[in-house]
């Protein structure tokens, strides 16, 4: 069963749809853990920080995946997926005539700018270098995702870069912003929403393996194969939980840990959805539909637990 897209009504809505919008929430979320840890940290909260950095970072995000689209074009690799589903194988902007090449790149370059320009001003405000790496890091890796020469996702390498990108470092990009510090609290959140964000990667890869292993793109499906790749979604889900079991341990993490410890069942159905023999089958997409899901309600409740913390 192919997924079909419906043209968009005008090209400003094209442009609009084609950085994926509904995904916007993988870089809102690190972000939003971030922020609100500092702010169970300290008594201030830095509003206009926190505003900033969430809309450059979705604004390198959508400028990232427009890019992916562009290259993934440019390989072939969108072309040859007969098994597209809503949450893998491109917008297909590209493929249905709907933006041509061109245009396609045009748009994830305006993004990127827009993202770039933001986090410069972030930088200005703060008057951080740490904040202008962290940036810098986010701009290239999002673009040299798929970009040549470099083509992270290419080379067994993207699913950890993405962890990196979308986890470890916006996290603590955004706890910075609102205390100044950098230290080891944002380590165990940041590793939750890392392994969260890479299994989702992960999961979108599977029905993408034919097309990937045709045009030689190497992700760990591809290498590792569907079977070990299925164990290993199942292994570091369950190493999440055990980070959320340590955060117990630490008085302001405590209700951020004990959330993220509620979605143990959806967890559980999750691995029970990643089956090996489903998979890469045409049109089976409910685990990377559960993924997502359980990505969201993972992430808001780190957030809601932070909150909650410094409520009480």
């Amino acid at each position: 069963m192919e997924f079909k897209l419906a043209p968009p009504d005008s090209k400003l809505l094209s442009f609009f749809l084609a950085t994926r919008p509904k995904f916007l929430i993988a870089s809102a979320a690190p972000v939003l853990v971030g922020s609100t840890l500092g702010y169970a940290m300290v008594e201030t909260f830095q509003l206009g920080l926190f505003i900033l950095a969430l809309l450059a970072i979705m604004a390198l995000h959508a400028g990232a995946n427009i890019t992916n689209d562009y290259f993934d074009h440019i390989s072939g690799n969108d072309w040859v997926n007969k098994n597209p589903t809503p949450f893998s194988g491109g917008r297909r902007f590209i493929q249905e005539g709907i933006l041509s090449p061109q245009a396609t790149i045009l748009a994830a370059l305006a993004c990127l700018a827009i993202g770039s320009a933001l986090g410069v001003i972030i930088a200005v405000l703060t008057k951080s270098v740490f904040i202008l790496l962290l940036g810098l890091v986010g701009l290239l890796g999002g673009f040299f995702y798929t970009a040549r020469p470099i083509q992270l996702g290419y080379r067994g390498i993207g699913e950890f870069f993405i962890a990196l990108l979308f986890g470890l470092l916006p996290v603590y990009g955004s706890y910075y912003l609102q205390t100044q510090t950098i230290d080891t609290v944002p380590i165990f959140p940041s590793l939750i929403v890392s392994i969260l964000i890479f299994l989702v990667i992960l999961v979108n890869e599977f029905p993408d393996l034919i097309a990937d292993a045709q045009v030689n793109k190497r992700t760990l499906i591809v290498w590792l194969g569907v079977p070990t790749c299925a164990w290993i979604y199942r292994a570091t889900l369950t190493g999440s939980f055990a980070l959320a079991a340590l955060m117990l341990t630490e008085d302001r993490m405590f209700f951020a840990g004990l959330f993220y410890l509620f979605t143990l069942p959806m967890a559980v159905f999750a691995i029970k959805l990643v089956n090996a023999k489903d998979l890469t089958e045409p049109g089976y997409y409910r685990a990377n539909q559960n993924t997502v899901l359980l990505y969201t309600v993972g992430t808001l409740s780190l957030t809601a637990g932070f909150v909650v913390w410094r409520l009480v």
